[in-house]
Formats: C-alpha cells, sequence, structure tokens
C-alpha cells in the first residue's frame, strides 16, 4: 500500500512538471507568433519626419503622428534625425543601426533630400550622383533582409515669390524618383503632393501648416518664422497624405490602418 502511495505520488509530480512544460512551451510558442506577427515601419529621414526635442516643440516631424494611424500589429521606430542626409545618416552609423534591426516583412520608409541638397556642407551634402546612390543602397539593403522599402520626396518649403511657390530642392526629388522607376520601388512624391497643397490653400492659407509664432512662446521667446519645420497640425497633414498614397497605391500596410 505505502508502495503503491509512493508510485502515485510520484506519477502525479511528473505530471504536474509535465503540464507546466507543456504551458511553458505553448505560452513560448505564442509569444514567437506574435512577435513574428508585429510588422515593423522603421522610418529614415530628416528633421520634416522627425521625433523633436520638448524644448523645441510645436515644431513636429511628420513621422511623430503617423504611429497612430495604425493597428496594434504595426509598430513604427523613427530614426529621422535633424539636420541628416544620406550620407551623415550613413557616415554616423545610424543606417548601420537600422539595417542590423531590419526583418523579413517590415518597411521602411526613406525620405532625404532637405539637407542632401546643401553641397557647401562636405560633411552632409551629396552632390546627384552620390544621393542616388546612397538611396540605392538603401533600398537594396532593405531588400536583403526581406524589408519593403519605401522612398519619399522631400515636402517642399514654403517660399512664395510674388505669389508663384519657388523649388527650392532642384533636381532631388527628381533623383528620387528616377531611383524609384530604375528599382521598381513604390514612391510617395510628397514634393508633388505637398506642392500642390500649398498652391490650393495660397501663400496665407499655408503658413498654418509651418512654425510660425509670435513673440512670447516658452520655447520661441523672440518667435519664429519657420518655412521648412512642421507644427503639430502640418505634420498631421502631412501623415494624412501619406495614408492617402498607401491606400490609392494599394500597398498592404493599408490594410493595418486604423481606419480599415
Amino acid at each position: 500500500m505505502i508502495e503503491k502511495t509512493t508510485r502515485t505520488k510520484s506519477f502525479l509530480k511528473k505530471s504536474a512538471f509535465s503540464l507546466l512544460i507543456a504551458l511553458f512551451t505553448i505560452g513560448l510558442s505564442s509569444f514567437i507568433i506574435k512577435k513574428q506577427d508585429k510588422i515593423t515601419i522603421w522610418m529614415i529621414g530628416d528633421s520634416t519626419m522627425s521625433i523633436k526635442a520638448k524644448d523645441k516643440y510645436p515644431e513636429t516631424g511628420w513621422g511623430v503622428p503617423f504611429p497612430n494611424m495604425y493597428q496594434e500589429n504595426i509598430q513604427v521606430v523613427n530614426k529621422a534625425r535633424n539636420g541628416r542626409s544620406t550620407k551623415s545618416f550613413i557616415r554616423e552609423g545610424s543606417w548601420e543601426e537600422v539595417y542590423s534591426g531590419m526583418q523579413k516583412g517590415d518597411y521602411i520608409f526613406i525620405q532625404f533630400g532637405h539637407n542632401d541638397e546643401k553641397v557647401q556642407k562636405p560633411t552632409t551634402g551629396t552632390q546627384i550622383p552620390e544621393y542616388k546612390g546612397n538611396l540605392s543602397d538603401f533600398v537594396e539593403g532593405a531588400r536583403i533582409k526581406g524589408a519593403n522599402p519605401i522612398l519619399l520626396t522631400p515636402i517642399v518649403r514654403r517660399v512664395f515669390e510674388d505669389g508663384e511657390l519657388i523649388k527650392t530642392h532642384g533636381e532631388y526629388p527628381e533623383a528620387v524618383r528616377v531611383v524609384a522607376d530604375s528599382l521598381n520601388v513604390p514612391l510617395i512624391d510628397l514634393t508633388k503632393i505637398t506642392r500642390e497643397l500649398l498652391l490650393e490653400l495660397g501663400e496665407e492659407g499655408s503658413k498654418k501648416l509651418f512654425l510660425h509664432l509670435p513673440e512670447g512662446h516658452k520655447n520661441y521667446p523672440k518667435g519664429v518664422t519657420d518655412n521648412t519645420h512642421l507644427n503639430e497640425y502640418g505634420a498631421q497633414v502631412i501623415t494624412d497624405l501619406v495614408v492617402e498614397e498607401l491606400i490609392r497605391q494599394n500597398i498592404p500596410l493599408k490594410n493595418s490602418l486604423k481606419t480599415n
């Protein structure tokens, strides 16, 4: 009788241990599946896309409201930085960091140009051939990792003369278009789209998108007139335009939008 009781206790202990192992395995599998199902959108670019320091508020990159458009299966990693060009983004090691983190099925939004055109700054500016080469390297690197690159032209600056919106980015937007076409990459032509928007709003109406503040703001006591960088409202408007393009071009990311 004692021997039978001992065997029973031993069996129950082994059964309980096996059950714990099974539950742990199921839980781990569920975690792995959940992790694999989560897609990352990487964002690389300049100040028009980047997250800002608190003392720069209300300056806002459009990459700030962008994550709010997605369901929980999407996470957004915004690696855009103020003042960065394709050259400086690579030189400082930011591209290597993004490349190391990318996984199969991820997306990467690539938007440079505002600083690449500053060829007077040798550590930042790029001539068109180098600019195109760097963009191509980003695209090809993403594809090596099994990720999905999307190229974006830079948003326009709000520079009006005699009621006409001046083109300030030279040949850089067209260079992005050429790379997108030659490598068969989805293109969101923000230069074209934002140009049309600013022309529609007009010289006065378009001010509401950019960082225009009178004197007295705690972060800008002398006021500010900035026709390159967006405010909160402008950032949301650009995000909405990008989302509209994802839907119009039938890019699979549209299926994870909260509005769908």
